[in-house]
């Protein structure tokens, strides 16, 4: 069997410990600032979806903002982060905002199996209708525990102000929304105006979408990427002087070759036993029958190591749990886990065309999976110069 790939750094110098960080440098007691920042009295969190510590350091010829930020230096803090895993918003995004790995969380990928009804649901964008996002994802999020002590803002697209995603992951604070970057930067600096202590989330997913669209290798890739560039040197003059601004991602990205977007529902004995598939193109979760036993499960990890080799990393939920992926995996969110994993280690995607629609196969930039492209986001950290202020 394939060598299961090591975890995300969880307590240590993970997306997890963002939130967690900056309430703690803000003051805020019960945070342990791990990403060593700064003592401020206003942070202001840029989530560039899709943003990959490989891609930034391969296109820094069109980030000549961010560039200088990493010239500067940022002494202690570090300079690039883990994503959760699986390597997708969902799962990301759920860590930042409760400070916890996806065992605990439980939002484990982009669908997944929602054991109650026997039935896949999504867990980002098209949430199943049944799926209570507070009993789903229960821990008190990051925003809820500080709230009282500092203004909290969420800045971000509109249609994400009450979605369950955000109700699930990002509960507890003001919501601003703004429709283009440009909105959303007026938004964040007229928020953080009073100069209160503040803790701000900014939400970016212009680059994601043109990576899933287009691929993070091209023209229109890198446009938004410049876009984003602008949008953090306009926060840097906007905010109020010596606010923090930190810069990351949820996850990076690879572009998957149309010849490499594989049907493996189509070789029977890929879905030999199997319920129900769930997961990303690059990290799939194989549900088996209840009736499947130990030579089902190993007749279909033959199957698949077989087919596949070391294009993929290929694990069961027990080696998965065993060896942290999830981090410490709680009762309620083990049976959402599938029970096969198959996570791509080359530029390789993975669909059950039997369940997705065929506009996925369309899908270029691709996430989800362990490869340091998809799993190491760069984390960004300055102060603000404001309206008046000169970068020194």
């Amino acid at each position: 069997m394939s060598d299961v790939p090591s975890p995300p750094l969880f307590g240590d110098k993970s997306i997890a410990e963002v939130l967690t960080s900056a309430a703690a440098s803000l003051g805020v007691q019960g945070f342990a600032n791990k990403l060593q920042l700064p003592a401020s009295k206003r942070v202001c969190v840029v989530l560039a979806d899709g943003l990959g510590r490989a891609l930034l350091k391969q296109k820094a010829s069109h980030t000549p903002f961010l560039r200088s930020v990493l010239a500067a230096g940022q002494g202690r803090v570090p300079t690039w982060i883990d994503s959760a895993f699986p390597s997708t918003t969902a799962a990301s995004l759920a860590s930042l905002g409760t400070g916890l790995p996806a065992g605990s969380h439980g939002m484990v990928g982009y669908d997944v199996l929602d054991p109650a009804q026997d039935k896949v649901v999504n867990l980002l964008g098209n949430w199943d209708a049944h799926v209570d996002p507070a009993l789903w994802q229960p821990h008190p999020t990051i925003f809820e525990r500080v709230s009282a002590e500092v203004d909290v803002v969420t800045v971000s697209l509109p249609q994400f102000g009450n979605s369950p995603m955000t109700q699930a992951a990002l509960r507890g604070s003001r919501f601003v929304g703004g429709t283009t970057l440009h909105a959303r930067t007026a938004a964040a600096a007229e928020a953080m105006a009073s100069g209160g202590p503040s803790l701000m989330y900014f939400y970016v997913n212009e680059l994601d979408k043109a990576g899933h669209r287009h691929g993070c290798q091209s023209e229109r890739w890198e446009h938004q990427l410049e876009e984003l560039d602008a949008t953090v040197k306009r926060l840097s003059t906007s905010l109020p002087a010596g606010t923090t601004i930190l810069v990351t991602g949820d996850h990076g990205m690879l572009d998957v070759p149309e010849s490499q977007r594989i049907d493996y529902a189509a070789d029977a004995s890929l879905v030999a036993g199997v319920r129900h598939t769930a997961g990303e193109p690059r990290m799939v979760h194989l549900y088996l029958e209840p009736d499947a036993g130990p030579t089902t499960r190993e007749s279909l990890l033959a199957a698949w190591r077989k087919r596949f080799g070391e294009r993929i990393w290929l694990f069961t939920r027990e080696q998965a749990v065993s060896a942290g992926l999830f981090g410490d995996v709680e009762a309620q969110v083990s049976p959402r886990i599938g029970d096969i994993m198959v996570a791509a280690r080359d530029t390789l995607a993975l669909y059950d065309t039997r369940r997705v629609r065929p506009t996925s196969l369309e899908v270029v930039g691709q996430h989800g999976s362990l490869t340091k492209a998809e799993r190491e986001v760069p984390f960004l950290c300055f102060s603000a110069t404001g309206k008046k202020g000169a970068r020194g």
